[in-house]
């Protein structure tokens, strides 16, 4: 063994500087924030200028000492320390040659004296670089030894909590004892298709590289999980498992990847149990072998398992349990099923109490008991057979409370009628005196007799053991045999991969067989472990071409001999066990003599000679030789077991002891299944039966040994791969690391042996533009070269003298341990100085400011001081003149208010006097008056009751005599009435008085009419003249008013004197009372005031108050109801949104199920109709069943299933019909939500859109004019039709008349013909202008008709048949009139129409001009912006417009030629058939003329014209043509050409006009048939060529363009509002297609989600490379050295994807989509979809990947970012929703840019990081790397601060982003303005059967 000298160079910390340090570099600027110490006096640091003359020695050959570079002042050293196995110290003095001591200084501030070994001078191991802690990959330490090791895991453990670590090849997992949200299925797809190196280690990684080397190497491959007991070794077997079973899945219908995870759940039932160190332990190891088909899909697995621990079925320690099946059988015992087999607590049992733990935390042993039930139900062990094994376990329980009694010495019995006997015997079915008798005897068998010997009690309690022992161990090979059977394979077996769970070393205080026999295999492993690891390193150096050297590594074949070999341990035990006499002191004694003081690895203890040490490669370890030969034996008794076999009640018990022929394993070796990848059979063979004897003395150890070498084979033939569990603590502690135990189990399995032999070799590994990337800042400009690899050899070469400690490979570079470090130190000095320099220049720069800003500083407070001076001396000033002035107007004011009191009261004592002697005279005035107005008023009632009186008599008198009067009167009247002369007389010329009184009324009503006229003329004069005079007599009445008034007033004024003067006296006697009572109210007044002022004051702050509280109320009653409402409708809108991805969802896995059915009948098809030796299918019969199902306008595709499903039983037996089912009703209920939400927001959108309506002006209905047109053109196409049959008739009739002189064209038949024909046409088109005449007069006639606003006024019509009615010849008149009236019309509308094209002619010419100013404008615009370009610019921008103006053009001539072509292609088209029709008429009437008729009778030209035909937008086709339709429309169809030359959308133009065809013929056959076919053919089409993009775009924008054609034109009001009044007349009339539309809108809904796998799938390669690896902005972030497991590297090569190619992806998708015309909304969201997809994958791989995790990659992120919204906004396309779904990659680069080390800085961070959940903010700041060593790590610390903060957030535990995730699409309604009469069918399509209608 040799010590490797490692070299490099310590690392020092970096001065601290509380200034931000702009650090420059070649190509980009970086700013990092740091803080560098002063320098302080004294204390010494290597400076740069000392490192520069280091490099130059270097250069020059100069030679100096590497240990004295190294180890220098602040260098860091690991020292050995007993508690911590390695401690950290920092070197206080430089060490030189000679110095036996090391000054060193602690962690934690503690110094000592480090004393080196006087004989080897050993120094101790350098610590690596801050940078390389935490690395991935232990090999890509530059200083490889175990401190390093140690403290590399124990760093990415406790503070990064990461628990897996490469070393090399080994995956090192270390158990956190913790639910670490890390295996979910979105992890798994992360890892899926990922190179090892690419992500953070994992066991999926590992997982994922196995199953890629099996698919490209074509070779079998084997995962070893190894580890103690507790590391964790079965959860990461199974954790592997479920990958392989996620990843590839299985090929049958039999689900073998749930089975396989199925199986785990029984293995650990009846296989694990509780130790002291873990309560899950696998007391059994087993490889498990998963078998792949060529597909690489999972068809079967086999289980092969070793060394079950048998002893513990009897027997367990303190704090231990038996295995768990036991205690979930006590658990369920209260079961029905469970009652026969009597169980009880655990504690009741021998068996299972003697652990005293019966309970684990956390664990129901009753659920576990189900979970195993329902694994035995999955796995196919019936009911029957599961009750049967319950019944042994019972049975086993049973048995241990069977209790002997002694009767002497030598025999014992059982007691009488003993109870747990009993129970055995009725469970087993078994005699109980016979097997109370054996378990008391036993036979013994000699060569002349057999006789039967009682046994002690201590033999018949082992006997007892040994049978529930043998009995366990039988039950347990039987359940793996089913399990086996379970998953054995159904097909041929391709490949398989093996998952080896195996026991890791173990050492206790007390080691027995089982140790030994763990140790041994692990000695065995361990070989093959060392041999593949030294293997893969020789390889590298040969693949690379570099010279090497053989590896000397340790080889543990030596242990191996002393176990195996000849004479070895094993041979001896077996050799004891087949002595009569055999004992475990003489095996010992014979191991003594045999291999003591002759082998190396073997010892003896001191004090003891019945144990044995061995030195394996981990440990010594003392092994005790008690119970070796028992249990290497594993004696039963014979006749128990023929008891047990004799049981006729349990058919399960006599199977367990059955000896029968060996049967193969389920992937065993056969003469057909297996190719030759596969191994051996897995299970060790059985006996044969005629060597039942001698395999049954076989001893325990020599069947492991062979097992073991079995296992050996299998592993030595595939390729393996390594798993060790680490276990961090004894306690279970999560996240506790013990470095004792942790350096234990490096050391045990083989870790630091891996470090060992990576060390010995070249362990850090470089390519050339990696190093060149990293190390470029220790060049010069000159050294750089065009040549990569020649720039590394010159620069290593001047930096590194001894050539040996680096090599150059093809390419890579290769580093001895400690050069990397050594790179690292030169290259950090070099940036040292810079920064210094960086320091210097900024120090410089700050003081001369500072200087500059303290010079300012003081003469600014110089001026201010001065100023202050100045305006304090003015202020005195001020204020004295300001005094003087105060004092000359004090005294004034003085002064003057004296006087003015005594003014005041004079002349209140003058107007009090004064004021009562007036009031006095105003009394005596006012009574006067009064008594005068109350005579006046008094006189006057008694003269008007006078006169009333009077007046009533009168009238009385006057009606009495008019009373009588007329009752006379009325006497002779009807005296007159009665007589019938009378009447005669007055019928008399009754007529004519009519008629003269008619003439009267007329001429009355005249002079009426003209005496009107003059009444209001005269009306009006009068009114002015009375107007006049009322002004008059108003002026009038207000004089004599005046004067009235005036004399009143004096008398008035006159009366008041008096009064006033007899009131005066009054006044003035009650003045005095008044004045003292007023003082008194005033007092008492002003205190109320007071008061109520108080109170006032008082009420009105409660009012206030109470205002405030309800204006406050009200608003936060406001804002609630307002955040209630906003969160009601967000909530809603998610819940809608929910739905429909969950229906979106459901449909997409109702299409997965449904291509899933397909593709079974068609291997189902296949199967069934294998074509005959000579016979071949045809495509007729192919095609003939091209459309699988139908669907029918009564049914929905989820309704429509079952219909599907109606196969013959034979090929529907593989499906589950209940799953069909529940879909369907899923699907139903879906539809049904989906309805009625649909319903309730189009009937939201109609009120909308009416609202908005009602606004809008509505275009004005259609007139008369467009009724003619409507009803000419009907008229002409029935004409015409009635012409055509015409025409076909006579063409009939000529040509039935075959003889030549009749149809000859001088014939006379031919000339009677085209008189008629002449006739006939001239009488149609009269008949055609009276039909429209009278048409038009009819609509003309219902319009006149209807109620018009204005009652007052009459129509036209009415009035002249009114006049007509006066006339005498009324019918004639009324005829002509009406004529007449409706010629008008006719010429009125004619003039119309005319004034309208006129009108419309005016509006296109105007449009024209418009786009012409704009155009001029925009001319202008351009002009001015070239104009204040700059000359080269200016070129540049009038070429482009002038490119861009010609392209334009060219565009439109193009439409322009294209449109031309079309109609001459038409043109050309109908003269080929009009010629073709006229030459066959042609020569039939030539045939039928004479010669000599042809030169007598001349031919006259017929010059016949066509007329226009007017299309209704309906494409007819034939029902025989359905299949041709669809066939050359939709699955023979090139989308390139079609979006390129046609316009968007035509197919689905096509096929609904085909729908119109139909729906007018009213054929709900042909309609249901078309979209049937047109639904297959699409799904057909999407299936042949569902991967590529342009035809699922294409195919979604048609599908779509037909959905909302079917919605446009279905009649329905909310559709036909967004119609031209042309398009409404193309709606479907006859049937109702809601119910397709429905079907047509899944099928969208299925194509968005294939177009977004497409996308995914095509994104996929280039999301991580393009936004994570690639750099694109170079030189911003360094490469970091890296290990065996390299990562992609993040220079661009011609193979890897950068940014740029993800946009011209985009382009080109966004391209495709547009020439499709997908609609703009579906556009955005397909958008948005891409964006999350990109985002998703992006943040994936950033939380997976450590190295991503740093201050550069944010930046680089960020960069990205930006680049991808520019593309938005260039594509018009930000309020898409896509730059959202950015936001949490945003938030997590900026979270990899910002500061992490304040409460400041996490509470930033809180509250950035709002779209993050708190799992991945905890994660990306666990994974942050620094690069430099400028940059520092996050604290543990923050991170717990951050976690605090946090806490309270609701989020998401899941870690990932779910990527698969599709965002719920809708498909908004989008009218098309295109007129279905206007499209051509282009001749490329070969759709000529179809015709125009």
């Amino acid at each position: 063994m040799t010590s490797v000298v490692l070299l490099g160079k310590p690392e020092r910390e970096i001065p601290k500087l509380p200034y931000e340090i702009v650090y420059t570099n070649t190509r980009d600027m970086e700013i990092c924030s740091m803080e560098i110490e002063p320098i302080l006096p004294g204390k010494k640091i290597p400076t740069a200028s000392e490192s520069a003359e280091n490099l130059c020695c270097w250069r020059y050959g100069m030679e100096i000492d590497v240990l004295e570079y190294m180890y220098v002042k602040y260098a860091r050293v690991w020292i050995p320390d007993p508690e911590e196995v390695w401690k950290s110290a920092e070197l206080l003095k430089d060490y030189k040659p000679g110095d036996k001591v090391l000054q060193l200084r602690l962690e934690e501030g503690k110094d000592l004296e480090y004393s080196l070994d006087p004989k080897t001078k050993e120094l101790p191991p350098l610590r690596n670089p801050d940078i390389l802690v935490g690395e991935n990959d232990l090999t890509a330490l530059s200083y490889l030894h175990e401190p390093a090791v140690l403290h590399n895991l124990k760093v990415r453990f406790i503070d990064s909590k990461l628990i897996y670590t490469y070393c090399g090849i080994v995956l090192v997992a270390i158990n956190p004892y913790e639910q670490l949200p890390i295996y979910g299925e979105d992890i798994i797809n992360a890892y899926s298709g990922q190179n090892m190196g690419d992500m953070d280690p994992h066991i999926f990684a590992v997982a994922e590289e196995a199953y890629k080397q099996m698919a490209r190497d074509e070779r079998n491959q084997s995962i070893i999980v190894s580890g103690e007991s507790g590391a964790g070794k079965t959860v990461s077997a199974k954790y592997a498992m479920r990958y392989f079973a996620t990843v590839s899945g299985s090929a049958s219908e039999a689900n073998v990847e749930e089975k396989v995870l199925a199986s785990n759940p029984i293995m650990e039932s009846i296989g694990n149990a509780k130790t002291t160190r873990n309560d899950n332990s696998s007391r059994f190891g087993k490889y498990i072998e998963i078998g792949f088909d060529k597909r690489y899909r999972i068809i079967g697995a086999n289980m092969r398992t070793y060394l079950l621990e048998k002893s513990r079925v009897v027997f367990q320690a303190e704090e231990e349990r038996n295995y768990h099946i036991f205690y979930q059988l006590c658990a369920s015992a209260a079961l029905p099923e469970f009652k026969t087999l009597r169980l009880g607590s655990a504690n009741y049992f021998h068996y299972t109490k003697q652990g005293g733990s019966p309970v684990i935390d956390g664990v129901d042993d009753a659920k576990e008991m189900v979970n195993t039930r329902q694994a035995c139900t999955l796995l196919g062990i019936s009911d029957s057979y599961q009750m049967g094994i319950f019944r042994i376990l019972a049975g086993i329980l049973h048995l241990g409370n069977v209790e002997f009694a002694s009767r002497d010495s030598d025999s014992c019995t059982v007691p009488p009628k003993h109870e747990p006997l009993i129970i055995f015997c009725d469970l087993m079915g078994v005699e109980y005196e016979e097997m109370a008798h054996w378990l008391c005897h036993r036979k013994l068998a000699t060569a002349t007799e057999t006789y039967i010997k009682p046994i002690s009690k201590l033999h018949a309690i082992n006997a007892r053991d040994a049978l529930a022992k043998h009995i366990y161990a039988n039950l347990f090979n039987w359940i793996v045999d089913h399990v086996n059977k379970a998953l054995h394979a159904t097909v041929k077996q391709h490949s398989f991969i093996g998952v080896l769970d195996i026991y890791g070393f173990e050492t206790f205080e007390i080691n027995s067989f089982e140790q030994f026999c763990i140790n041994y295999a692990n000695e065995k492993l361990q070989q093959q472990f060392n041999m593949h690891v030294f293997k893969l390193e020789q390889e590298e150096y040969m693949k690379e071409q570099i010279p090497w050297t053989l590896i000397d590594f340790y080889d543990n074949q030596p242990c191996i001999n002393l176990i195996e070999a000849k004479m070895g341990i094993l041979d001896l035990l077996d050799e004891e066990c087949k002595m009569p006499k055999g004992s475990d002191d003489s095996w010992a004694q014979k191991l003594y003599n045999t291999h003591l003081n002759k082998c190396t690895l073997f010892e003896k203890p001191r004090l003891s000679n019945k144990a044995f040490i061995i030195k394996h490669f981990a440990d010594k370890v003392e092994y005790q030789c008690e119970g070796f030969l028992e249990k290497n034996k594993d004696t039963v008794y014979e006749e128990q077991i023929k008891v047990l076999k004799s049981s006729k009640k349990f058919k399960l018990l006599p199977e367990l002891f059955q000896d029968e022929e060996k049967v193969l394993s389920p992937t065993s070796a056969t003469p057909s299944g297996r190719v030759p990848l596969s191994r051996m059979p897995i299970k060790p063979a059985k006996a044969r039966p005629g060597q039942a004897s001698k395999e049954h003395k076989k001893t325990v150890g020599h069947q492991f040994r062979n097992s073991l070498h079995l296992l050996m084979e299998t592993l030595n033939a595939t390729t393996p791969h390594y798993v060790r569990c680490i276990k961090p603590n004894d306690f279970k502690f999560p996240f506790t690391f013990d470095e004792k135990r942790a350096v234990q189990q490096l050391r045990a399995c083989g870790v630091l042996e891996t470090i060992r032999i990576s060390a010995a070799g070249f362990p850090s590994r470089w390519t050339y533009q990696e190093f060149f990337s990293r190390y470029r800042v220790l060049m010069k400009q000159r050294d750089v070269l065009g040549d990569r690899k020649q720039t590394c050899k010159n620069v290593l070469e001047k930096l590194i003298q001894d050539k040996d400690k680096y090599q150059f490979g093809k390419t890579k570079i290769f580093f001895r341990a400690g050069q990397v470090a050594y790179l690292e130190k030169i290259r950090a000095d070099k940036l040292r100085a810079a920064c210094i320099r960086i320091q210097k220049t900024i120090r410089g720069w700050l003081m001369r400011k500072k200087y500059v800003r303290m010079r300012k500083a003081a003469i600014t407070i110089q001026r201010h001081v001065r100023g202050y001076q100045a305006r304090c001396y003015a202020k005195f000033l001020r204020r004295t003149r300001a005094a003087i002035t105060i004092q000359k107007f004090q005294r004034m004011y003085v002064v003057r208010k004296r006087y003015q009191c005594m003014r005041d009261a004079t002349i209140a004592l003058q107007a009090l006097l004064r004021g009562y002697m007036v009031r006095n005279k105003y009394q005596m005035m006012l009574r006067e008056h009064k008594s005068v107005v109350i005579q006046k008023h008094v006189r006057g009632w008694l003269a008007r009751r006078r006169y009333g009186r009077t007046l009533r008599a009168i009238v009385y008198l006057q009606c009495c005599y008019r009373r009588m009067m007329a009752k006379r009167e009325l006497k002779k009247l009807k005296i007159e009435a009665r007589s019938v002369e009378r009447y005669k007389k007055l019928h008399i010329g009754l007529e004519n008085k009519i008629m003269q009184l008619q003439r009267k009324i007329d001429e009355q009503n005249k002079e009426y009419k003209s005496l009107l006229e003059k009444m209001s003329s005269l009306e009006i004069t009068y009114s002015t003249e009375t107007e006049k005079l009322r002004s008059d007599v108003e002026r009038l009445r207000m004089s004599e008013e005046e004067a009235k008034n005036a004399t009143n007033r004096v008398i008035s004024l006159q009366e008041e004197i008096a009064k006033l003067r007899r009131e005066l006296h009054q006044t003035q006697s009650e003045k005095k009372s008044i004045e003292e009572w007023a003082d008194k109210y005033k007092h008492e007044t002003e205190q109320l005031v007071s008061e109520l002022k108080e109170q006032n004051s008082l009420l009105k702050t409660e009012k206030e108050e109470l205002n405030r509280r309800i204006h406050d109320q009200a608003r936060e009653i406001t804002e609630s109801m307002e955040k209630k409402l906003v969160e009601e409708t967000k909530q809603l809108e998610l819940d809608l949104n929910d739905e429909r991805l969950r229906y979106q969802n459901l449909l997409n896995e109702f299409s997965r199920l449904e291509e899933r059915y397909d593709d079974l009948k068609d291997e189902m098809n296949l199967m069934v109709s294998i074509p005959k030796p000579g016979h071949k299918r045809t495509d007729s019969t192919h095609s003939s069943n091209e459309s699988e199902y139908t669907f029918s306008s009564e049914i929905t595709e989820a309704e429509d299933l079952p219909l599907r499903m109606e196969e013959p039983s034979e090929k529907k037996a593989p499906l589950d019909m209940s799953l069909f089912l529940k879909l369907q009703k899923r699907v139903s209920e879906l539809e049904q939500e989906k309805q009625s939400l649909q319903d309730e927001l189009d009937r939201k959108e109609e009120q909308a859109l009416r609202a908005k309506a009602k606004e809008e002006e509505r275009p004005p209905i259609r007139g008369a004019e467009l009724e003619y047109e409507s009803l000419k053109r009907q008229e002409l196409e029935s004409e015409n039709k009635k012409l055509k049959n015409e025409l076909n008739e006579l063409q009939k009739a000529l040509t039935e008349t075959r003889a030549p002189e009749v149809t000859a064209p001088g014939a006379p038949a031919y000339r009677v013909l085209l008189d008629q024909l002449t006739s006939v046409s001239e009488e149609l088109e009269v008949r055609k202008e009276e039909v429209l005449i009278l048409r038009s007069q009819l609509v003309s006639q219902k319009e006149a008709i209807q109620p018009k606003e204005d009652k007052n006024t009459m129509t036209d019509a009415t009035i002249l048949l009114e006049d007509v009615q006066k006339m005498k010849d009324k019918g004639e008149i009324a005829q002509a009139y009406i004529g007449l009236k409706e010629t008008n019309r006719l010429l009125e509308s004619q003039l119309q129409s005319q004034k309208k094209s006129h009108e419309n002619e005016l509006e296109s010419l105007r449009g024209e001009i418009q786009g012409l100013k704009e155009e001029n404008n925009r001319q202008q615009q351009l002009l001015a912006q070239n104009l204040q370009l700059p000359p080269e610019a200016r070129i540049e921008a009038s070429l482009q417009h002038e490119i861009t103006r010609l392209t334009n053009e060219n565009l439109d001539l193009m439409e322009q030629l294209e449109k031309q072509d079309k109609t001459v292609r038409k043109l050309k088209k109908q003269l080929k058939v009009f010629a073709k029709k006229i030459g066959e008429l042609e020569v039939g009437q030539m045939e039928n003329i004479s010669p000599g008729q042809i030169i007598d009778e001349p031919i006259r030209p017929v010059n016949i014209p066509r007329k226009e035909k007017d299309f209704q937008g309906m494409l007819e086709y034939k029902k025989e043509d359905e299949q041709k339709l669809v066939k050359n429309l939709i699955l023979e169809l090139k989308p390139r050409g079609v979006a390129v030359n046609l316009i968007p959308g035509l197919p689905a133009y096509i096929l609904f006009m085909c729908v119109r065809h139909a729906d007018y013929l009213n054929d709900d056959q042909k309609v249901r048939s078309l979209l049937t076919s047109t639904i297959n053919g699409i799904k057909k089409v999407l299936k042949k060529r569902g991967d590529d993009f342009e035809t699922v775009s294409f195919w979604l924008s048609n599908t779509c363009r037909f959905l909302h054609c079917l919605k446009q034109y279905s009649g329905e009001e909310g559709f036909m509002k967004h119609n031209t009044p042309r398009q409404n007349e193309h709606c479907l009339t006859n049937f109702d297609l809601a119910e397709y539309r429905q079907v047509l809108s899944d099928l969208a809904i299925q194509i968005y989600q294939q177009l977004v796998r497409v996308l995914e799938n095509i994104l996929q390669p280039m999301i991580v490379s393009g936004m994570l690896e690639h750099e694109t902005i170079q030189g911003v972030s360094g490469v970091k050295p890296t290990g065996l497991r390299k990562r992609t590297s993040s220079i661009a090569d011609e193979g890897t994807y950068t940014l740029d190619s993800i946009i011209r992806q985009l382009n080109s998708f966004h391209s495709v989509m547009c020439q499709h015309g997908m609609d703009p909304e579906l556009i955005k969201q397909v958008v948005k979809q891409m964006f999350y997809i990109i985002g998703a994958v992006t943040l994936n791989n950033l939380l997976l990947r450590k190295d991503m995790c740093s201050w550069s990659k944010g930046m680089q992120i960020r960069y990205n970012v930006s680049q991808l919204e520019e593309w938005l906004r260039d594509k018009n396309l930000m309020n898409s929703g896509a730059k959202e779904t950015l936001e949490p990659l945003i938030q997590a680069a900026q979270l990899l840019q910002v500061k992490k080390k304040t409460d400041e800085d996490a509470e930033a961070i809180c509250s950035m990081c709002n779209a993050l959940t708190t799992a991945q903010i905890v994660k990306v700041l666990n994974l942050y790397t620094p690069v430099n060593e400028f940059e520092e790590r996050v604290l543990v610390s923050f991170i717990r601060t951050i976690q605090v903060r946090l806490r309270d957030r609701k989020d998401s535990p899941q870690l990932l982003m779910d990527a698969k995730h599709i965002f719920p699409v809708t498909f908004p309604f989008n009218p098309s303005s295109l007129a279905l009469e206007t499209i051509q069918i282009p001749a490329s399509l070969g759709l000529g059967f179809i015709s125009r209608v």
